[in-house]
């Protein structure tokens, strides 16, 4: 058995930039080999990976998603001095940039440094943080031998290594979204060898960081019943409003909004009263930002929850939670597939 802190450290280290999450996908398939056997996997021609268990001729087909791909950059061309010109891929967090290291993946992974101007040098203005497309990489090459190695169109990525905070809390680039891999991963666990009276696909989407693209494509061919979408929000600091966020260590949060579903809110409410599970509600007045979006309003329209774990310092190479709310998520979902197959009519 492994705990959801392992399953974490195995995806957390393979890149995964949206429309080129190969490396993230291989290394979710080695984690399903090794915890849940049983699941029948499937890719599809967007980069998305389905796991799926259960009995597929139930009417009743429960569809779990979190998706792959992390925020990242582009390269967009090679300056004559061999800098890098950047694009953003995705919402990252521009003013974190700014002398940090980074994985440009050309022929092989490079190591370059986001180009800084030294404070004394700033005339006063060191606090502006350009656009990400004025920004560049150096890599410690020439024109020359950049081109040899490295072309537009390449994924660049925050570099951190995965690091074990006090307690519970470890901290990364990319727990956007891997968290939320990670608690499907572990409820694939919690599940295997079971008997289910239900089908269910654990999807692993492609492309949510540009628009959810591949969970758009994957629900529209699996057809499912019913889907909880499993994803991060904002977890409490100092200079985030409280009705915005949840606390880290007190439980998942779960979504209410227009375009999800009462009824799949309402079922994972009551499981976490049944169970004793901490969890804290997300209210949010319309569109949630994530899959569910799209998943919802898939062909005739599919009844949809969202699940987030609370996280800190979204977009930066210092992405924080708790992974006791995300072992919490994971168990209540595993809960949701087990009472009554997950039926919204039992």
């Amino acid at each position: 058995m492994q705990d959801i802190k392992e399953i974490l450290w195995e995806i957390c280290k393979a890149p995964g930039s949206p429309g080129q999450e190969g490396a993230a996908r291989q290394a979710v398939k080695a984690v399903l080999e090794k915890v849940c056997p049983q699941a029948v996997l499937n890719d599809d021609p967007m980069g998305n990976l389905t796991a799926f268990l259960g009995d597929k001729h139930s009417q009743n087909q429960l569809l779990f998603d979190a998706h792959l791909d992390q925020i990242g950059m582009v390269v967009t061309g090679i300056t004559e001095e061999g800098f890098l010109h950047l694009a953003p891929c995705g919402g990252v967090d521009r003013r974190v940039l700014p002398g940090s290291p980074v994985d440009v993946y050309g022929k092989e992974r490079l190591t370059g440094i986001v180009c800084c101007q030294p404070p004394h040098l700033s005339d006063g203005k060191a606090e502006k943080v350009e656009p990400v497309e004025e920004m560049y990489v150096d890599l410690g090459l020439s024109r020359a031998q950049a081109e040899e190695m490295v072309r537009p169109g390449d994924a660049v990525l925050l570099h951190v290594e995965p690091r074990q905070m006090l307690g519970a809390r470890v901290t990364a680039a990319g727990l956007d979204n891997r968290a939320g891999v990670a608690v499907l991963l572990r409820c694939a666990q919690l599940l295997g060898g079971k008997p289910l009276s239900c089908g269910v696909t654990f999807l692993f989407s492609s492309r949510e960081e540009i628009g959810c693209e591949g969970a758009r494509v994957a629900a529209y061919q699996v057809q499912p019943s019913q889907a909880v979408v499993v994803d991060v929000s904002f977890a409490r600091q100092p200079g985030v409003p409280p009705q915005k966020s949840g606390s880290m260590g007190a439980g998942m949060m779960i979504g209410t909004a227009p375009s999800l579903d009462a009824c799949v809110t309402s079922r994972l409410i009551a499981l976490c009263k049944e169970h004793g599970w901490d969890y804290q509600m997300e209210v949010m007045g319309g569109r949630t930002g994530t899959n569910a979006d799209v998943i919802g309003i898939t062909r005739a329209g599919v009844p949809t929850g969202l699940i987030s774990v609370p996280l800190r310092y979204m977009h930066t190479t210092a992405e924080t939670i708790d992974c006791k709310d995300a072992e919490y998520t994971a168990q209540l979902l595993a809960a949701y597939v087990q009472e009554k197959g997950g039926a919204l009519d039992g």
